[in-house]
């Protein structure tokens, strides 16, 4: 109910914010950044998909303590590149955090506790 219910009060915001600072900054600086985050997403998509798996098997190699970090990591980048890809200013900021490797350390380790005690195979498959 709850991602329903943002699914439809985002385009909402977006276009509150487009209005607000729109209004403020004025058309031209407003359509600038619109294209400007949109090169940005773009950019750092092809980025991820042109070093790919070489890159990853790199970090595997390297003896991280946990070896989903570098995918998450990387799931996140890819995340924060279509939000930037996205128009708004709303999706633009989320993206823009999203790029903290701090913060992204942060929310993987939230969900990483949440996935902990959830069983990946049901008991009647074993």
């Amino acid at each position: 109910m709850w991602i329903l219910l943002a699914v439809l009060a985002l385009p909402l915001v977006e276009i509150g914010l487009f209005v607000t600072l729109g209004a403020k900054l004025g058309l031209g600086l407003t359509l600038a950044w619109v294209v400007l985050t949109g090169v940005l997403g773009v950019v750092l998509l092809r980025g991820l998909a042109l070093e790919g798996r070489q890159g990853l098997r790199e970090e595997f190699r390297e003896g991280l303590q946990d070896p989903f970090s570098p995918l998450a990591h990387r799931a996140m980048i890819g995340a924060a590149a279509v939000l930037l890809i996205l128009p708004g200013f709303f999706t633009d900021t989320l993206g823009l955090i999203l790029l903290l490797p701090p913060v992204r350390t942060l929310i993987i380790r939230l969900l990483a506790r949440r996935v902990r005690g959830v069983r990946i195979i049901p008991r009647d498959f074993r």
